[in-house]
């Protein structure tokens, strides 16, 4: 008896969790979070057969960094680069006060799938979930994802859900007087609104997370004026212009940290690791290119 698509695609959805969760048992139990993303968790538009052989992505979120690493490294040693020689201690400080605050280790076989992993503070997941302070892991995570472990921390959850409130007032107010529902997914799904008024852009400007009130602010501010970031809104929100210096102000706060979590990635991955990884994702690039102008 034949399957139906839906019951097809449920099947396959069950099956992807159980491997994900069997691939999550190689590790330290202590996640306060654990989530899968990219082309291997979700099929990519276009022709994309080779799925089931891309690389896994994965997001660890620990409540201790230190404990987790010690841990892993008793299990995984082979997982880390050179700084492995170093110490747990050390891994986390690489950690959490270089880049975006991830420690990746990348192409590492598990159960048969080639994987990339990073490991994050739960505390610094937060900050970055409510303040919006280098939008490297809460930008992902305000895409599809596909959540793999979650424990009871309350306080986690409440800020996955307002960063996400957080993306929907900022796409809305980068979008245009009228948009189409693909121009709405793009600037990441959420409520609609018809009054787009300087009172209500102002009220969703103050709602927005304080990192990027703040380069808002540097934006807007003329040298010598130092004038208060409430100040700055108020006028934006009167301002045209609005959603460019929100685009602008994203900008600022995902351009540097993605460059500086890149350039920890070296010494985290190892240079040939690295290299091999720079490889997959330009033949990647390369392919897709290819597929567009075919």
């Amino acid at each position: 008896m034949s399957l139906g698509l839906g019951a097809m695609a449920l099947q396959a959805l069950q099956s992807s969790g159980v491997a994900f969760r069997k691939i999550l048992s190689h590790f330290p139990e202590e996640l306060s979070l654990a989530f899968a993303y990219g082309s291997g968790v979700y099929r990519q538009a276009g022709p994309s057969s080779d799925q089931k052989n891309a690389m896994l992505d994965f997001v660890f979120t620990v409540d201790d960094p230190v404990a987790w690493h010690s841990k892993n490294l008793k299990k995984n040693w082979n997982h880390y680069s050179f700084l492995k020689v170093l110490g747990p201690k050390f891994i986390t400080s690489i950690q959490d006060n270089y880049g975006a605050g991830v420690y990746y280790n990348t192409l590492i076989m598990c159960d048969g799938r080639l994987i990339k992993y990073g490991v994050i503070s739960t505390g610094i997941l937060i900050e970055d979930l409510l303040n919006w302070n280098n939008l490297y892991i809460a930008g992902r995570l305000q895409k599809p994802v596909k959540i793999v472990a979650m424990n009871e921390n309350v306080i986690l959850r409440s800020a996955l859900d307002k960063n996400l409130r957080s993306a929907v007032t900022a796409a809305f107010l980068m979008l245009p007087e009228s948009f189409s529902e693909e121009d709405l997914f793009i600037e990441i799904a959420g409520l609609s609104y018809s009054d787009k008024s300087p009172e209500g852009q102002f009220t969703q400007l103050m709602t927005l997370p304080k990192t990027l009130q703040q380069q808002i602010n540097h934006i807007m501010d003329p040298p010598g004026k130092n004038r208060d970031v409430e100040e700055t809104l108020l006028q934006l929100a009167h301002d045209p212009d609005c959603g460019e210096v929100v685009r602008l102000g994203l900008s600022a706060i995902v351009r540097p940290s993605s460059l500086r979590q890149s350039t920890k990635g070296i010494f985290t991955a190892g240079m040939k690791k690295s290299l091999h990884y720079s490889a997959l994702k330009l033949h990647k690039m390369w392919k897709g290119w290819l597929r567009k102008t075919s």
